[in-house]
């Protein structure tokens, strides 16, 4: 039996016209190395207790949960319908009501959007940004595509929801190269750690500073690691260090009412 879910928001979302969500493990029929909510299609995991716990998040926000094939790329889709195929792509938008947008993430960036057309309808997107995607320009071309759509880009509104934190991100120090290659600036997002030759690496801080530049104006960041919340989220990283097998997702989602 379930428990009850539990998910964080951002008042910079809140909308009378939206639910938007960044679930946590917590909840959901799972077990083992998957215990919770864990809704990874991509997972090791009983398929239909995957199946059940996107059914518990789909009534949470009263849509039809959608996915993606996420490949931490740049492409963002425009949907304006229900599928049941999972395109290839690490961000989408949309301004049809009951279409729940859904990315899962593991220590990646999840994040979720909100804008307006000049008649105030409501338009929302969500990105699946780990490095590369993030590097890639997949925030911005999910902010271009809302745009296209009719938002008004000085009133969109973005939140970084958790993922793993600079104390917990070590990587090599050959890794910032690409990043400053891309913006000399980039290197501020890089701090010495505790090993010779690593460096710790602020993900959701990077992220924030790509919206910025893509003329977003409204930026929030929930700030939660997952990789040292082990009660509440899975962190692909963790389970890495661990040696474990496999790994569950946590979800966050996005839907107009």
């Amino acid at each position: 039996m379930s428990s009850k879910l539990k998910y964080y928001t951002d008042k910079s979302l809140d909308n009378d016209n939206i639910f938007h969500g960044f679930f946590t493990r917590q909840g959901g029929v799972s077990e083992f190395t998957c215990a919770g909510l864990n809704c990874g299609i991509g997972s090791d995991d009983d398929k239909d207790n995957v199946h059940k716990n996107r059914e518990l998040v789909a009534a949470e926000a009263s849509g039809k949960l959608l996915s993606l094939y996420q490949i931490h790329s740049p492409v963002v889709l425009k949907v304006d319908e229900n599928w049941s195929d999972r395109p290839r792509a690490d961000g989408y938008v949309t301004d049809k009501a009951g279409l729940a947008l859904s990315v899962l993430t593991a220590d990646c960036t999840p994040v979720l959007f909100f804008g307006e057309k000049d008649g105030g309808e409501p338009i929302i997107g969500a990105a699946h940004a780990g490095w590369r995607g993030a590097l890639g320009g997949v925030l911005e071309n999910t902010v271009s595509a809302m745009v296209e759509l009719g938002a008004v880009n000085g009133n969109i509104r973005a939140c970084i929801g958790p993922c793993i934190s600079k104390s917990s991100y070590e990587v090599g120090e050959d890794f910032p190269s690409p990043f400053i290659e891309e913006h000399e600036e980039s290197e501020r997002f890089f701090q010495s750690g505790s090993k010779a030759g690593h460096l710790m690496f602020d993900l959701s801080g990077y992220c924030a500073w790509r919206l910025f530049r893509a003329g977003l104006k409204n930026i929030a960041m929930l700030d939660i690691d997952t990789y040292s919340n082990e009660a509440e989220f899975f962190s692909f990283r963790r389970a890495t260090h661990r040696k474990e097998k496999d790994y569950g997702r946590q979800i966050s989602v996005v839907c107009i009412k």
